[in-house]
C-alpha cells in the first residue's frame, strides 16, 4: 500500500481495486509517479479525452470560474446554451434538443424516465453483458448488477436481456409492452466489444414496428472515442435518446441525455430536474471539448492510430482486437491482470474488463503514433 492509499484509508470507504501507483501530476498522455512517467493507455475511465493539463481545457476553466463558477438552471445561460448548441452540432441526425446532467448514470436514468413515462409502459430490454450505471434504474439494466451488488430489493420496471447478437431473440423479446431497449453498441465494460451491426440494425427496426424506444448509451464509446463523433453513427443508427458523459467535459463531471424534438414535446416543466447539471463550469467545457476535437483533426487521428494499433498489437499475449477506435479490447492467451501488471511494469497503463481475457484500452484522442508503437513493443516483449 502506497502512502495516498494509506491516506485514503483512513476515512474514505475502501470499496475501490486501485493500481499500485500513486499518481503526482500528469500531463498529455503521461502520469507522472515519481521518477516514472507511465503512458496512459486508459484515460480514467475513458474520460480524459484530451490528455492532461490541455491548454485549453485550462484557459476555458480559468475564464469562465472568473466570470461565474456556478449558477443553476433556475438562469438561462449563454454558456449553457453554446454548449447545447456545440452539442447537437455532432450529434446523430435528429437528436436536437438536450438535458445536461452530472453522470452517465444519471442521464441513463432520466432516458429510461421518459421512455416509462412516454410510452405508458413498464418493461426495459437491455443486452447481456452491459453496463449502464449504478443508480437505482441504471444499475437495473446492467448485466449481472442484481445477483452481485445492485442492493435494492426490486427494480423500478421489468427488465429483460437480450442474448447478445442473436437476431431471433431479440426480435421475438421486442414487442407492445416494452417501453425501449437501451445498448451500447461498442459494450465498454464488456471488453470493448462490438455489436454485430445486422443485430443492432434488426433491434432498432423491432423497436419501429412496436413502438418502443431506442435508446443509445454512448457514456463511454461518444465524443470522439470511435473515430466517429458518436458510435451510432458507424451503425447507421438514428435513437429516440443518447446518453454520453465521460470524454463529454475532458475530466470535468458533467454528461448529457439528446433527445429527439417528438419527445421533448412530451415533456413539461418539472419533469426533469438537477442542482448541477449544466453548470457552467461544465459547459465552457464541453464547448471547448467540441472546438478542440474539431480544429485538432482528432477523429482523424483516432481512426488513423486504431487501424495501425489494432494490426501491430496482435503480437506477445495479444490474439485478436476486438471494438473501434480507441475503445479497443485486446484479447490475450493469458489473463488480462497479468498483461496489465507486466505493462504497467514498462510505465505502460491499460485497463482490464469484465472479460478476464481482454486488456482495455481507452487513451486521450490525442495519443500519437510514438505511444502506439511503445506499446505494441512492450506487448511484443512480454510474450
Amino acid at each position: 500500500m502506497n502512502h495516498a492509499q494509506q491516506s485514503e484509508a483512513r476515512h474514505l470507504l475502501q470499496v475501490y481495486a486501485q493500481l499500485p501507483i500513486e499518481v503526482d501530476s500528469a500531463e498529455g498522455v503521461y502520469l507522472h509517479s515519481g521518477a516514472r512517467r507511465i503512458i496512459d493507455f486508459y484515460g480514467g475511465h475513458a474520460v480524459a479525452a484530451l490528455g492532461y493539463a490541455h491548454p485549453d481545457l485550462l484557459a476555458a476553466l480559468r475564464r469562465q470560474a472568473q466570470d461565474m463558477y456556478f449558477q443553476s438552471n433556475a438562469v438561462a445561460l449563454e454558456v449553457r446554451a453554446q454548449a447545447a448548441d456545440a452539442l447537437v452540432g455532432i450529434a446523430p441526425a435528429g437528436l436536437s434538443r438536450v438535458f445536461f446532467a452530472n453522470s452517465g448514470a444519471e442521464a441513463n436514468e432520466n432516458a429510461l424516465r421518459i421512455a416509462c413515462r412516454t410510452t405508458g409502459r413498464a418493461r426495459i430490454l437491455a443486452l447481456e453483458h452491459g453496463f449502464h450505471g449504478r443508480t437505482a434504474a441504471s444499475a437495473a439494466v446492467t448485466w449481472g448488477a442484481a445477483k452481485s451488488w445492485y442492493g435494492f430489493p426490486r427494480a423500478p420496471f421489468d427488465v429483460d436481456f437480450i442474448p447478445r447478437d442473436d437476431i431471433a431473440r431479440a426480435e421475438a423479446m421486442i414487442d407492445g409492452e416494452t417501453a425501449a431497449v437501451i445498448l451500447e453498441v461498442v459494450q465498454g465494460l464488456a471488453g470493448a466489444y462490438d455489436l454485430d451491426p445486422a443485430f443492432v440494425t434488426a433491434i432498432a427496426a423491432a423497436c419501429r414496428r412496436h413502438g418502443a424506444l431506442l435508446i443509445v448509451d454512448e457514456v463511454q464509446s461518444g465524443v470522439g472515442r470511435t473515430g466517429a463523433a458518436f458510435a451510432a453513427e458507424l451503425y447507421g443508427l438514428q435513437p429516440d435518446m443518447l446518453t454520453t458523459a465521460k470524454a463529454l467535459g475532458g475530466g470535468f463531471p458533467c454528461s448529457a441525455l439528446l433527445l429527439t424534438e417528438e419527445l421533448a414535446a412530451r415533456l413539461k416543466s418539472g419533469d426533469l430536474g438537477t442542482t448541477f447539471g449544466g453548470g457552467p463550469m461544465a459547459c465552457a467545457l464541453v464547448s471547448t471539448v467540441i472546438e478542440v476535437i474539431r480544429r485538432d483533426r482528432l477523429l482523424e487521428n483516432v481512426r488513423t492510430l486504431s487501424a495501425e494499433l489494432q494490426k501491430a498489437a496482435v503480437t506477445g499475449p495479444v490474439t485478436a482486437v476486438q471494438g473501434r477506435g480507441f475503445l479497443l479490447g485486446l484479447r490475450c492467451k493469458r489473463p488480462a491482470k497479468d498483461v496489465q501488471a507486466a505493462l504497467l511494469a514498462r510505465d505502460i497503463l491499460v485497463g482490464t474488463s469484465s472479460d478476464p481475457a481482454v486488456v482495455r484500452l481507452l487513451p486521450p484522442l490525442t495519443l500519437e503514433r510514438q505511444h502506439v508503437q511503445t506499446l505494441c513493443a512492450a506487448l511484443a516483449d512480454i510474450g
